[in-house]
């Protein structure tokens, strides 16, 4: 073919020095997927050096972190630990880590939200009380709690054991009653009806989101009375179970 210098099984063009002491070969793949191409430019050029100080060779890497030479870098799991992350504050056990893009890094550490349980006190009596009194008289189940907070919130769960009525020829009442300090956060009136020539024994629970809006303590407790004068009892067969009280600080 005119204008073509073809080479052909040694895969290689040698050209020599003038004075045929050395030599540059240009050489071709032992196979390549389809014809390729080599353009001149219309100009007067020299093929560069090559710079052995600009020719990066990318490093294996074992352990944590691994890279091959294709440049690949992989992070293994469960490696990245706090003392790794760029976060704008120190840590404090409990904390959560948050995004916040105006601190270093866009992380920093806060504080848990709202709904966190922040304390539990509990109470419990077995033994049996009764009164024929028509004022509030104690169960003798109370329980007191600091909020760590004043804008904490108390969840008050109250559970009142075999609340009684003996059976009579006459129309009798009790009512059943949560204080938090002087103030009835929670109440209940159970009425007997004559006739019925029954008892009457029944459980009774309670519960109640109370706002002290205070970080002074604060006491529940358990309370109830005859609405008639007539006997009534909490807790009627004694250690059978118990009438309990339960106050769960949590936070705003």
């Amino acid at each position: 073919m005119a204008g073509i210098i073809e080479v052909k099984d040694q895969g290689k063009l040698r050209i020599y020095d003038a004075d045929n002491s050395h030599y540059v070969d240009i050489v071709v793949p032992s196979s390549v997927t389809a014809n390729r191409t080599i353009t001149i430019p219309d100009a007067s050029f020299t093929v560069p050096q090559a710079d052995t100080n600009t020719v990066y060779t990318h490093p294996n890497h074992s352990g944590e972190v691994t890279s091959s030479a294709d440049g690949a870098t992989v992070i293994a799991d469960n490696i990245v630990d706090e003392a790794n992350l760029k976060v704008s504050n120190s840590a404090v056990n409990g904390y959560m880590l948050t995004a916040q893009s105006g601190n270093t890094g866009g992380l920093t550490w806060a504080a848990a939200g709202g709904g966190k349980i922040l304390q539990v006190v509990s109470a419990e009596r077995t033994q049996q009380t009764s009164t024929t009194s028509t004022s509030f008289v104690d169960v003798g189940v109370s329980a007191a709690i600091t909020p760590s907070a004043s804008n904490s919130k108390i969840l008050v769960l109250s559970h009142f054991n075999e609340c009684y009525i003996p059976a009579a020829d006459s129309n009798r009442s009790m009512i059943i009653a949560v204080l938090a300090g002087s103030t009835v956060i929670n109440e209940a009136h159970t009425l007997y009806f004559t006739g019925l020539g029954n008892e009457i024994l029944f459980n009774q629970d309670f519960m109640r989101v109370h706002s002290p809006n205070t970080t002074s303590e604060v006491t529940y407790k358990m309370q109830f009375k005859s609405h008639t004068g007539h006997e009534v009892r909490v807790q009627q067969n004694g250690p059978s179970g118990g009438s309990t009280l339960i106050l769960l600080e949590i936070g705003a």
